[in-house]
């Protein structure tokens, strides 16, 4: 597979993740503000819908890419992972914590799965 190629399909999967991340935030901030409900209160909505946005992201990575997409699903993953790392460090002076690190294992995990079912799914 050439180099070109996988970079389109993990930019596609990163889009998609960062798109719907977006999304999900802002319509989670708009029921925060004018709602009562707390963070607190949806919490474990927002790890499931993380994960399987990471989950959509390796799909279509993998779907892209048409082959490898354990690979490709995983570099997506760790290019998302690198840039939450860059973002926290650079925007807050922190690192990753240690449950944010079983957080992103589990999102590897997703994107590696994702990218498998996507190739399988994709057409030639």
């Amino acid at each position: 597979m050439e180099t070109k190629k996988w970079g389109k399909a993990i930019l596609s999967g990163l889009v998609a993740i960062f798109a719907a991340a977006l999304a999900i935030s802002l319509i989670f901030s708009l029921l925060l503000k004018f709602t009562g409900m707390t963070e607190s209160s949806i919490r474990w909505i927002l790890l499931a819908l993380s994960f399987i946005t990471l989950f959509i992201g390796g799909f279509i990575a993998g779907g892209k890419g048409k082959e490898r997409g354990w690979i490709l699903g995983g570099i997506t993953a760790l290019c998302f992972t690198l840039i939450i790392l860059l973002f926290q460090f650079l925007g807050f002076g922190s690192t990753l914590k240690p449950m944010q690190f079983l957080y992103h294992a589990g999102f590897l995990a997703m994107a590696m799965l994702g990218g498998m079912i996507g190739v399988n799914m994709s057409s030639d």
